[in-house]
């Protein structure tokens, strides 16, 4: 399993919780919130919205990973 870590504010924490609300791309573990890389990148293609890009700004995000670890 590929993980990418990154450290985010608490504000940005919160503006994710708030944008993505479906717990199959973005789930609470342990205080740390888990993203799902495949399901978030078909939400992407079906909707055309990149809410977590917009919320993060220049952080790069890493698609090879299976998941990206926000804490």
């Amino acid at each position: 399993m590929s993980l990418q870590d990154i450290y985010i504010a608490n504000n940005q924490r919160k503006r994710l919780l708030k944008a993505v609300a479906d717990e199959e791309l973005l789930q609470l573990d342990e205080g740390a919130l888990v993203l799902n890389v495949a399901a978030y990148l078909s939400f992407k293609a079906l909707s055309g919205e990149s809410p977590i890009e917009e919320i993060l700004g220049d952080v790069e995000l890493d698609y090879s990973a299976e998941y990206i670890v926000f804490s």
